[in-house]
């Protein structure tokens, strides 16, 4: 008991060291450091971050070193095209990521489970759109944090057609396990892009929630989204002269510029996560995570 005191008073002082600093100034200063190209410099970063997270370079598509131009090339790594098998079931929902479940379940009265005795609103998640509320209410939602260890693409759980895209500004508190414990509403006070697939399941969203240190998200369809203003932007990729936006089940959407979070969401009673979706879960890109129910 004392010890679970002594975890709660260090993740409450690390919450409050959060609201102090300048989040949106540090990732800036991250962004920087992180695309010098000074090969001493990159070299030393490169091989601190593997020595310090224990990563693994055998499943990288370029395991040399000094082959990566900057810090960023090598955080935002591919991996061999075998290191990652898909799931072989059609109707398997593909993990998006490399992480830990964070938390996963249904969305009750709006409302989504972020930790034990918080939760935040699926309206505020999305940044008030309300045709998106009516989509995803009473769905299903999947939370999966990514470490700096982890392989930090983003792939689509099932074959898509975008249909929306919303940058939505925000704070860059850290989304480690402990200020998912301690700051409340976490998810929908951080800054993230929705992204809107029209699926086999119905819509789907894969929220990239942005972080410290998180100095840019980037997406295959748009480039870097960066924040211009302090106001929701919206892109909409349905009707138009343009071609669809469309991926197959395991493709490439995006990536994090350093570590951070994906939160899913689904139609009510569109699919039945497996059970593999118990928190601090090791997933894997490409594993089967739940089911498309019918």
């Amino acid at each position: 008991m004392e010890h679970n005191s002594d975890t709660n008073l260090m993740d409450k002082l690390f919450a409050l060291l959060l609201y102090l600093l300048p989040h949106h100034l540090l990732s800036q200063v991250m962004y920087w450091i992180t695309r010098c190209e000074w090969r001493p410099f990159k070299n030393i970063l490169i091989r601190q971050a593997i020595r310090l997270y224990n990563i693994d370079m055998t499943i990288a598509a370029e395991p040399d070193l000094a082959a990566y131009r900057c810090f960023n090339a090598f955080f935002t790594r591919p991996l061999r095209p075998d290191a990652r098998p898909l799931a072989v079931e059609t109707n398997a929902v593909l993990s998006p990521v490399d992480g830990a479940l964070s938390q996963s379940g249904q969305i009750v009265d709006g409302r989504i489970f972020q930790a034990k005795g918080r939760d935040y609103s699926l309206e505020e998640l999305v940044g008030g759109d309300s045709s998106l509320v009516e989509a995803f209410e009473d769905g299903s939602f999947a939370t999966i944090y990514l470490s700096p260890r982890d392989y930090h693409r983003i792939h689509i759980p099932l074959a898509g057609r975008l249909t929306k895209m919303l940058h939505v500004p925000g704070r860059l508190f850290s989304v480690s396990p402990s200020t998912t414990r301690t700051v409340p509403r976490l998810f929908s006070r951080n800054e993230r892009v929705v992204n809107l697939f029209e699926t086999d399941a119905g819509p789907m969203a894969v929220i990239m929630v942005g972080a410290i240190f998180v100095a840019s998200i980037d997406t295959v369809w748009a480039g870097t989204v960066a924040p211009l203003s302090r106001s929701i932007r919206s892109w909409s990729y349905e009707g138009g002269s343009s071609e669809p936006i469309v991926f197959e089940r395991g493709a490439e959407i995006g990536r994090f510029n350093m570590g951070s979070t994906v939160v899913l969401l689904f139609g009510k009673d569109a699919v039945e996560w497996g059970a593999v979706m118990e928190p601090d879960a090791k997933l894997c890109m490409g594993e089967g995570i739940g089911n498309i129910r019918g």
